[in-house]
């Protein structure tokens, strides 16, 4: 999977290769889709949700530009994979989850595997974590319609945030970075998410 699915596309941070090589996906995934684990897509986890093609898990990460020793905010913790593969790199991890059944599965495969760094509450994403900002980064996985203000507001100076923007039929991975008062915004590629409900996202009657 590494070799071929991420290398080959061009992702090069060796804190990401190295935790893509460690962290067993397979554990993230139901059981009956486990033969699935590593190929090149993404696979349902039930409640409508899904865990995100590798090649993606691995841009994504390596997009917030971690060194080590980050706060990162994750919005949509699914499965719990990306948060493992942030919590391998950075320092801790803050992760939101809206449906409760998701995030209790993902907290015990995590513990199961000692991340012990990453911290869950079952809410709205959208609006993220103030209680617990500012961010170094923060890394959404789903697709809002906006950047939301929020969001950028409880970046650091020169924090990163990274984000799946656009509708159902099309959506941008974009990156933002704070710097000082202003925010600078990169398009980085094309991308296809479960949509971000919620107070700054999609309603459930809009996507």
């Amino acid at each position: 999977m590494v070799e071929t699915q991420i290398i080959r596309r061009g992702v090069t941070d060796g804190r990401v290769i190295a935790a893509m090589r460690k962290i067993p996906r397979h554990l993230f995934t139901e059981e009956v889709l486990r033969h699935q684990a590593y190929n090149d897509h993404p696979l349902p986890i039930g409640e409508r949700q899904t865990i995100s093609q590798p090649y993606i898990v691995a841009f994504m990460t390596e997009a917030l530009k971690l060194k080590g020793d980050e706060k990162v905010l994750e919005l949509g913790t699914g499965s719990g994979y990306q948060a493992a593969i942030l919590a391998d790199i950075a320092f801790s991890v803050y992760t939101i989850e809206r449906i409760s059944i998701l995030a209790k599965r993902a907290k015990q495969t995590l513990q199961s595997l000692d991340y012990y760094n990453v911290f869950i509450k079952i809410g709205d994403g959208s609006e993220g974590w103030p209680a617990e900002a500012p961010f170094d980064c923060i890394i959404v996985t789903a697709a809002a319609p906006r950047v939301p203000n929020a969001l950028k507001e409880q970046l650091k100076d020169g924090g990163r945030l990274v984000i799946p923007v656009g509708d159902s039929h099309t959506q941008e991975l974009i990156r933002v970075t704070r710097i000082g008062h202003g925010f600078k915004t990169e398009k980085l590629l094309m991308c296809r998410f479960v949509p971000l409900i919620g107070k700054n996202g999609f309603n459930n009657n809009d996507y």
